[in-house]
């Protein structure tokens, strides 16, 4: 699997390469997303790319993310750390940090995020700019530290997917102290 798929995969809750709007709704709920936002995303992703990701034989409507396919949905004014089959992109990755990261070099504050996001907007995509800030709001929100430092790998891990893993689990762990 590419980097991009084993990001998309998490949400894919049976496991079986199609990702339904619930399991959309579920994942979100999973990491931490309050159920209105979860269920804003999961009507919003599966209309805006089940459409791009779905094969031509799939069943109408196409409202599921078909893992296999989810490169078709990566958009522009992204930071360039997938390449156009999803791949990891090493150096790319890297840049985020040494252009971006200015206290620490190995994390990033919200300015620092905005910073970054702004100076990646494509100005011939407009359309994207959003996505890119939603994308990078939500991953601050839920991953950086009491500091606010989002750091490098939690970032990593949000490019492969682990990161959410993580996520679930502190949150069925927190769920289980109480």
């Amino acid at each position: 699997m590419t980097a991009l798929q084993k990001h998309a995969e998490f949400f894919d809750r049976n496991k079986d390469g199609i990702i339904t709007a619930s399991e959309i709704f579920e994942g979100f709920v999973a990491i931490g997303c309050d159920a209105e936002f979860a269920r804003a995303t999961a009507a919003s992703l599966s209309a805006g790319l089940g459409p791009i990701t779905s094969p031509v034989d799939a069943p109408l409507p196409h409202l599921s993310i078909y893992v296999e396919y989810v490169h078709r949905a990566m958009h522009g004014s992204d930071t360039g750390a997938y390449d156009a089959k999803g791949r990891f992109v090493p150096e790319k990755f890297e840049e985020i940090f040494t252009k971006h990261a200015k206290i620490s070099p190995d994390a990033l504050t919200s300015m620092e995020v905005q910073e970054m996001i702004l100076a990646n907007r494509d100005p011939l995509d407009p359309q994207s700019w959003s996505a890119s800030e939603r994308e990078w709001g939500l991953i601050y929100k839920l991953a950086s530290d009491k500091q606010g430092f989002l750091h490098k790998d939690s970032v990593r891990g949000i490019y492969d997917g682990s990161v959410f893993y993580k996520l679930e689990g502190q949150r069925t762990s927190s769920r289980s102290d109480m």
